[in-house]
């Protein structure tokens, strides 16, 4: 069975612009460009997780090259192939293929979590898009459009998805939720997913799918699933590290990123969400410790060994105060 049938995110992403959840200005501003494909400019595309960034450029991709988007459009997540040599190899092989096929007026490139590339790689990446821009256009795809160069910005019409509300993840989930044929006994699940998963479309049709495996979604489901959510586990890393239990903190801390795959950067956000038991120079001092990790893992440098240092210097605190 095809990944789109397994995964409701996938079954159930939008492939028209006009079907895209909000983000009315982004659709009326890239309808117009859609217009006149022949003079796209290269877009970024920033806003929060589970906007619909990712989705808006599928729909770019297919309004632009149709039937060839599979084979005209190459797609890389830009935080697992983020340094110079993937740039240089891959992105720019595949950018100075000029190909004339009738209905193919460029090619596609979408870097998913642009901001997540190195300097360097930007900057090489900036060179590609001038001398490749008559046969290739580009999409970046960012959370923070700060992470891009200023070169790489100038030369996009830049985008910002705003995150999703209540009543419209509420309203797509009950769209989902009747094309499955779920039981609902209580709109407070919608409620409690949307709590759990903050305006992330994405995640929270992902939480959805694995708390209704009965077909039916119940809030306490919802509640077991989220139960074990990042959030909840990312806050216990944290309480670990604050009280002094650096060993445990970092154990646990592996067995997030290894084992259930949780981006470090994500991991970073939620810790930042779990301070909120700290006050005064404590939590000056923590989110100074966050910042300067986050900015490290922008740069390049290796995720697993920089959070682990981050949770050594948060430990570090509880010791110096006793």
């Amino acid at each position: 069975m095809p990944i789109e049938e397994l995964m409701w995110v996938e079954k159930y992403r939008p492939e028209r612009l006009a079907d895209l959840v909000n983000q009315s200005s982004a659709k009326q501003r890239l309808s117009q460009l859609l217009a006149k494909k022949a003079e796209l400019p290269h877009l970024l595309f920033a806003g929060p997780p589970g906007s619909g960034k990712t989705t808006a450029a599928l729909i770019v991709a297919r309004e632009i090259l149709g039937e060839n988007a599979r084979d005209y459009t190459l797609s890389l997540n830009a935080s697992d192939e983020r340094g110079i040599d993937v740039v240089r190899e891959r992105v720019k092989t595949f950018a100075r293929f000029a190909d004339r096929r009738e209905g193919v007026p460029y090619r596609l490139v979408i870097l998913d979590e642009a901001d997540e590339m190195t300097h360097d790689g930007q900057t090489a990446l900036r060179r590609i898009m001038e001398e490749t821009s008559a046969y290739t256009r580009f999409i970046l795809i960012c959370n923070y459009s700060s992470g891009i160069i200023e070169p790489l910005q100038s030369r996009c019409a830049i985008f910002r998805f705003q995150r999703l509300d209540e009543d419209a993840v509420t309203q797509y989930l009950k769209v989902v939720a009747k094309a499955e044929r779920l039981k609902v006994p209580s709109e407070s699940a919608y409620a409690a997913i949307f709590d759990a998963t903050r305006g992330d479309l994405r995640q929270a049709i992902n939480m959805m799918q694995a708390a209704s495996a009965s077909s039916e979604l119940t809030t306490e489901a919802v509640r077991l699933a989220s139960g074990a959510s990042v959030r909840s586990r990312v806050k216990e890393v944290m309480d670990l590290a604050l009280g002094g239990s650096f060993e445990q903190a970092r154990t646990k801390m592996v067995e997030l990123t290894r084992v259930y795959g949780i981006p470090e950067r994500d991991f970073l956000r939620f810790a930042n969400e779990s301070l909120g038991s700290l006050e005064g120079e404590d939590l000056a001092r923590a989110v100074s410790i966050l910042a300067e990790y986050d900015f490290r893992l922008v740069q390049g440098s290796q995720p697993e060994l920089q959070l682990t240092a981050m949770l050594a210097q948060l430990s570090s605190m509880k010791r110096k105060a006793e």
